[in-house]
């Protein structure tokens, strides 16, 4: 029983830093600390606008986007086929300062 505990234990100490690294915010908030967001798993919320999609001669599909809060727009780039086409939508990612884009692991249309 002592051993269930502790292998516990040291999965839930690997398990935190990871929980700790996604946040939650909007593209003002990433574009005005960019520096800290850098490399960071965001889920950022806004509205979808000027959406392309793309089709690369290997016939692999991609699409990117524009994702703003009113105020500031930050880039979203994945790959696949587009789910959200406009609207409000939450994006998780990881935030690229020198693209100043997000690169998308998940789309979600709301």
């Amino acid at each position: 029983m002592r051993r269930l505990g502790l292998l516990l234990l040291a999965l839930l100490a690997l398990c935190i830093p990871a929980m700790a690294e996604d946040v939650r915010t909007s593209p003002s908030e990433v574009l005005g600390n960019a520096e800290f967001f850098n490399g960071k798993t965001v889920t950022v919320s806004g509205a979808v606008v000027n959406l392309r999609e793309a089709v690369a001669t290997a016939g692999k599909r991609s699409y990117s986007f524009d994702l703003t809060d009113g105020t500031e727009t930050v880039h979203v780039f994945s790959a696949g086929s587009a789910r959200c086409k406009a609207g409000p939508a939450t994006v998780d990612g990881t935030f690229d300062k020198a693209r100043q884009q997000v690169i998308a692991t998940r789309v979600r249309c709301r």
